[in-house]
């Protein structure tokens, strides 16, 4: 039993505190509030020791992610061991019908997920949202028609930077606000905090009706689907590919 060396999960040591937080939240406590009767990081005495002191037990939250990633059955069979993330992430993508290719990075498949959730919920939107989405993003763009849009939503991700972050900020955000009726508003410039909560909403609808068709099918799903959203979020983080709150914008 324990957390397994997870080369796409080490980076979770130098994450805030207040961003997996959000994390354990994810796998601590059901939609409800109530403590789902799956888990275990919050029985466990370095957490009781430690929290809020995330950083701290950063291990015992990656094992947390790999249990709940894996069949429970296969679990037990394993002695208590869970499964590497970039599974926990390709099962995702296989349940909600992600295109991607299964020889590329372990980033390069959160980006599709991402892309699957941005494309869902940019079609829930007005007009009018649509452009101004652009405008946020900075999409240099003549006709803010859907095929454009997502074209350069895929452009943007692919050159990583300050657009990206803003993206998988945007999605992130969406899921929190839809989970738990509050965005991701600590650590982020207030400009950007206000432009990305204009779009929760649509986001938070695609999230939901994904995560609905799977309620009673696929219970592990409201776990992981969130939350590999929030760690390829943190990851973006973590490059780099934001400013510190309150500098200069880069576009």
């Amino acid at each position: 039993m324990g957390y397994r060396q997870d080369v796409d999960l080490m980076f979770l040591e130098n994450a805030s505190n207040e961003d997996l937080d959000i994390l354990i939240k994810y796998l601590v406590y059901d939609y409800d509030g109530n403590k789902r009767f799956a888990e275990g990081l919050s029985s466990n005495s370095r957490y009781i020791q430690y929290q809020p002191h995330h950083k701290l037990y950063w291990d015992l939250i990656a094992e947390e992610v790999q249990r709940f990633g894996a069949n429970s059955v296969v679990t037990f069979l394993r002695g208590g061991e869970g499964v590497l993330y970039r599974e926990v992430l390709t099962d995702v993508c296989d349940k909600f019908e992600v295109k991607y290719d299964k020889k590329s990075s372990t980033e390069a498949i959160e980006s599709d997920l991402l892309q699957k959730v941005l494309s869902d919920s940019l079609e829930l939107m007005s007009p009018e949202e649509l452009e101004g989405f652009c405008r946020f993003m900075d999409f240099d763009l003549t006709e803010f028609t859907l095929p454009a849009i997502l074209l350069a939503v895929q452009l943007a991700i692919r050159k990583e930077g300050f657009k990206s972050y803003k993206i998988i900020l945007s999605v992130a955000n969406g899921v929190a606000k839809s989970i738990f009726g509050k965005g991701l508003s600590f650590g982020v410039n207030a400009k950007i905090m206000k432009g990305v909560s204009r779009f929760a909403g649509p986001i938070g609808l695609t999230v939901t009706g994904m995560l609905a068709l799977l309620s009673i099918a696929g219970p592990e799903y409201r776990v992981t689907m969130p939350s590999v959203i929030h760690i390829a979020y943190m990851r973006s983080k973590i490059k780099g590919n934001t400013p510190i709150k309150g500098a200069r914008e880069k576009k």
